[in-house]
């Protein structure tokens, strides 16, 4: 047989051999890397038998498919060891992640100190350097193999299989897994690892299953790297917005009030404060938008018609619920209604209050919009995932000749809104198109649906947008595009999308007068601007480690008196800062002038102003800023307001901490 290596080279063999031994064979240095082989494309265990002609690359650590193997096998020494140490925990799945590993099992939930256990246990784990062998049993065979070691999560998983399944299992010493591989050839490469965290996570992900533990580890197969990722998680830590956003003071939550429902503080809600009042003006005065303001709640039947009832009730709150689906009134006479997930049936019916001819189009309007979304109590996280939330909602109603044109102004309004946040090279575009495996989860027909999203990737091709496509992750309604984002910890999440829907004006009867007086259905566009303003608010002090932008800043200059003596000055001072429309404030605590610059260095103010007998005398100010080396020096105040409030005119990006994430 011959065989075709990565560099094109060929090996020939009278017999089959595994791969391992094919790497041996190529090189000792080779197969003492090898973690995983891959032939024809299909990533195998090195222990596969390679018995025809084909292409074969030996997987390492420097392989992402070498990489999950390594870190796959790093996940069974975690099982292995908490088996040792809590025999009654059961054992879930083990897979390897981006950066690392998890196991789920379970047990109850584990301290730091718990943790640091278990790497010990681990570490002996791999110091015996046990053999990993792979076996295979028939389905029922193997569902009697973990039935007899008590472990029941691992018989539901095979039971999931097909009757005709053979199921593969490793064993590492005093340890066996159900697992369909690959791994490595023993325990004893796996020297770098760390666990870093556990946490809750449901069986299956599903809400109304069993809360499990959940162990996160990382590993490498060098010291160094080891050592170089740990830095980076301890550096993200001091980015992760639950974290700062809490010692900020910008929010915070409250168990009784309940999860997902963020509690803004008078810093958080200043910010937000900022942030709308400039989407709200540069929406209504530079893009032409008008303004509405709709309900936050509305009955069953309103949704019924944009057919959010049926696609959407799960993740609605709703209000006297009845078990009669098709029911609009209670027993008792109360009507069913249901706080809103989204505000676009309400908009809709704004446009149809009047009578609009093809001269008032496109006619754009758009919403500060508070929704609602009923989402799992294991989903929710800070201000990224809520169960209450606001967004820069908006919807544009268009002919069929303006979608083009009105949607790449859609594309433009984001990218200029994230252009000036300083998030534009933090994101990646995606378009999430409808699964054609699932029809009755969208309105229209497959016709409908291809006809609309190859006018969407036209529209992107033309911008020139480099994006992904993705089956499944589209509104019921219509494709659409989603501007994604990283959080710290290198979890996605959606920020802006654009969406483009050609069945919901039918449901709702809208029209429009064309050039020979007929009625004719719009098209309508569905976009967030700036997208959701809690979640922004979150990439925001990831993104700056709370070191906001001047122009975002709740305080943005602190006065700082040497002594009481020049308090009188400091409210000069203030009230010239004040009149400028500069936010400021004066410490007047009887604290030493370094204690209150380190003060208002863990405040993050942008700009201290120091004023003692000299600056008094010569009627100026001694400027620092946040940074590491802060001192400005001495100015006119004048000088100071003019340079200050053209940072903050402009939205400049000045003495931030930017760095992004890995």
């Amino acid at each position: 047989m011959v065989i075709r290596l990565k560099d094109g080279s060929t090996k020939e063999y009278e017999a089959p051999m595994s791969v391992i031994s094919i790497a041996e064979d190529i090189s000792e240095g080779l197969a003492r890397m090898a973690c995983a082989g891959e032939i024809d494309g299909q990533v195998v265990d090195l222990r596969e038998i390679v018995d025809k002609d084909c292409e074969l690359n030996i997987l390492t650590f420097n392989d992402e498919k070498g990489k999950a193997a390594f870190r796959h096998t790093a996940s069974h020494i975690l099982a292995q060891a908490v088996k040792r140490l809590y025999p009654d925990a059961k054992c879930t799945i083990g897979p390897s992640i981006e950066e690392g590993f998890y196991y789920d099992f379970d047990m109850a939930p584990l301290s730091r100190e718990d943790l640091d256990k278990i790497e010990e246990e681990m570490k002996k784990v791999v110091k015996e350097g046990a053999e990993i062998t792979r076996f295979t049993l028939p389905r029922e065979e193997a569902i009697r193999f973990m039935e007899e070691r008590n472990e029941p999560y691992k018989v539901e998983l095979i039971r999931d299989l097909p009757e005709d399944a053979e199921i593969s299992f490793y064993t590492q010493g005093d340890f066996t897994d159900l697992c369909a591989g690959p791994h490595l050839m023993s325990t004893k490469p796996v020297k770098y690892f760390k666990l870093t965290s556990s946490s809750g996570a449901y069986w299956r992900g599903n809400a109304n299953n069993k809360m499990l533990t959940r162990i996160y580890g990382t590993a490498y197969t060098k010291k160094a790297d080891l050592e170089e990722r740990l830095e980076y998680l301890e550096n993200i830590k001091l980015r992760d917005h639950n974290k700062v956003g809490r010692e900020m003071e910008i929010f915070t939550t409250v168990d009784v009030i309940g999860q997902g429902l963020p509690l803004f503080m008078p810093k958080g809600t200043k910010i937000i404060q900022t942030l709308q009042r400039w989407i709200e003006d540069l929406e209504d005065n530079e893009w032409g938008y008008v303004r509405t303001r709709t309900p936050l709640m509305a009955k069953a039947e309103l949704y019924k018609i944009s057919d959010h009832w049926y696609h959407y009730k799960d993740g609605m709150f709703v209000l006297n619920d009845t078990d009669d689906e098709e029911a609009d009134v209670t027993e008792d006479g109360k009507e069913v209604m249901a706080l809103r997930p989204m505000t676009c049936p309400f908009q809709y019916y704004v446009y149809k209050a009047t009578q609009h001819s093809y001269r008032d189009l496109p006619y754009r309007m758009g919403e500060t919009s508070t929704i609602f979304r009923n989402e799992d109590s294991g989903e929710m996280h800070g201000l990224t995932r809520v169960r209450q939330f606001t967004i820069s909602e908006g919807h544009l109603i268009c002919t069929p000749e303006q979608i083009k044109s009105e949607f790449e102004n859609c594309v433009k309004l984001a990218k200029y809104c994230l252009t000036t946040l300083g998030l534009q090279d933090d994101v990646t575009y995606r378009m999430s198109k409808w699964d054609p495996k699932n029809p009755d989860k969208y309105l229209g027909t497959a016709e409908e649906w291809d006809v609309v999203q190859d006018a969407m990737r036209e529209i992107l091709d033309d911008i020139g947008l480099e994006y992904t496509e993705e089956d499944g992750e589209a509104a019921f309604y219509g494709p659409k595009l989603d501007i994604q984002a990283k959080n710290v910890y290198g979890k996605e999440d959606t920020m802006i999308t654009i969406q483009l829907d050609m069945f919901l004006s039918e449901r709702f009867d809208m029209y429009y007068i064309d050039q020979n007086g007929e009625k004719k259905r719009p098209y309508i566009i569905h976009r967030t601007s700036m997208g959701c303003y809690e979640r922004t608010l979150a990439w925001l002090i990831e993104k700056y480690a709370g070191n906001f932008p001047t122009w975002l800043c709740p305080e943005q200059v602190r006065i700082l008196p040497i002594s009481e003596k020049f308090q009188s000055y400091a409210e000069s001072v203030l009230a010239e800062l004040k009149k400028a429309g500069i936010k400021a404030a004066i410490d007047e605590r009887a604290e030493k002038i370094g204690y209150k610059i380190r003060e208002a260095r863990l405040d993050k103010i942008p700009y201290m102003l120091i004023l003692g007998a000299k600056e008094e005398e010569n009627q100026n100010v001694s400027v620092r800023h946040r940074g590491d080396d802060g001192d400005m020096g001495s100015m006119q105040l004048s000088d100071f307001i003019r340079d200050v409030k053209e940072e903050i005119d402009t939205k400049a990006i000045k003495y931030v901490n930017i760095s992004k994430n890995k």
